[in-house]
């Protein structure tokens, strides 16, 4: 089995968590009819907009406001906290140990670098690959070529983990390892048997 070099993580329901409940209590307090904001910001047309660049986090939002009639509720929705999987943190921190190296490959807006330089995921990872900044999204195969490329390493030797299962076909295409995340005794389970940790 040839070696794994790397382990690239998906941001958003991997490495970190927005609780769901926080939209529920801000549509209640708007009077909003459950699943109306997220139904807006994530349509294909405004989710693809953002998430290549194509428009800020600042303009998505105010267009959420105004598709919602509701700008308020809008921006209640764009600041909401997260919170930093500990679990996978300290995964990270041991695959480092183990001479593993570590990125990030995430669906993301151009607030991305700010978001996680206030919880020191940028010093965590050797790097942030965002698809705001790339200018393609997963599950498309430059995405993951792109970071091949940036990290100068085959396929083979980079080792995907996403929690949408639709977002493993470019890497799949490419020849990487993928795992499809839920959880992480699962993910060191993947890990394991393919090489990048070792049994304690």
């Amino acid at each position: 089995m040839p070696p794994i070099r790397a382990v690239l993580f998906d941001l958003d329901g991997v490495v970190r968590h927005f609780d769901p409940e926080n939209v529920a209590s801000i549509e209640r307090a708007h009077e909003l009819e459950p699943g109306s904001i997220e139904a807006i910001a994530f349509a294909p047309h405004h989710l693809e907009q953002v998430t290549t660049g194509r428009i800020s986090r600042h303009e998505w939002v105010e267009r959420i406001g105004v598709e919602l009639g509701n700008a308020a509720a809008a921006d209640g929705w764009g600041s909401q906290p997260f919170r930093v999987d500990e679990e996978v943190r300290d995964l990270v921190d041991e695959l480092r140990a183990n001479g593993i190296r570590t990125a990030i490959l995430t669906n993301g807006t151009d607030t991305i670098p700010a978001e996680i330089a206030t919880v020191n995921l940028d010093t965590q990872f050797e790097a942030v690959f965002n698809s705001a900044e790339i200018g393609w999204t997963k599950p498309d195969v430059r995405a993951f070529q792109h970071v091949l490329d940036a990290m100068q390493l085959a396929p083979h030797e980079v080792f995907f983990t996403d929690d949408s299962v639709g977002k493993l076909a470019g890497a799949d295409t490419l020849g990487m390892p993928s795992h499809h995340f839920r959880g992480v005794g699962g993910l060191r389970e993947a890990l394991l048997a393919a090489g990048a940790l070792r049994e304690e």
